[in-house]
């Protein structure tokens, strides 16, 4: 499988999610590991992070900073 890197515009987001004071612990942990791996190739995204990215993507009160930042962690998952 061809590793994945976190996109330019993702690793935006996701700097701008853990930048905000407002943003929950979920949406923290998958920016987390969306902007670690936009600077490394070959990491993937763990269990944990997996998990935060999916409550955040199906949260109906999340930004699109957090979601983007989340689809971007959990398309990085190995499976």
């Amino acid at each position: 499988m061809k590793s994945k890197m976190t996109s330019p515009r993702a690793a935006s987001a996701a700097a701008k999610v853990l930048a905000s004071n407002s943003t929950g612990k979920a949406s923290r942990v998958a920016a987390g590991s969306a902007l670690t791996q936009s600077r490394t190739r070959g990491e993937s995204t763990s269990a944990r992070a997996a998990s935060a990215a999916s409550k955040v993507l199906h949260d109906g009160r999340t930004s699109a900073a957090s979601k983007s930042a989340a689809g971007s962690a959990l398309s990085q998952r190995k499976k």
